[in-house]
Order: structure tokens, then C-alpha cells, then sequence
């Protein structure tokens, strides 16, 4: 399904935001989407930040 490798990382951090949001009710969503955007940030490919 996700033979690009950004598509596949991003997907993964947006999973992982999703998973943080749904307990915590009114941080939630800004917590999720902080530690979703960290982790694909920190896991692409290094070459492509520049």
C-alpha cells in the first residue's frame, strides 16, 4: 500500500499521534499531533531536511 518510504513514516507518526490523543481529552489533540510531528520528524531521512 505505501511503497513511498515518507508516506510509510508519516503515516506511522500520525498513528502513534492518534494512539496519545484519544485518552487525554482537551490536550489531546495538540499532544498527539506534537509527538506525532517529533517522531517523523527525528525518523526521516536526514538528506532530505536539507
Amino acid at each position: 500500500m505505501f511503497e513511498n518510504p515518507v508516506a510509510k513514516r508519516s503515516a506511522i507518526a500520525a498513528a502513534i499521534g492518534a494512539v496519545v490523543a484519544i485518552p487525554l481529552p482537551f490536550v489531546g489533540p495538540i499532544l498527539g499531533a506534537i509527538v506525532g510531528g517529533g517522531i517523523g520528524y527525528f525518523t526521516a531521512d536526514r538528506r532530505q531536511r536539507r
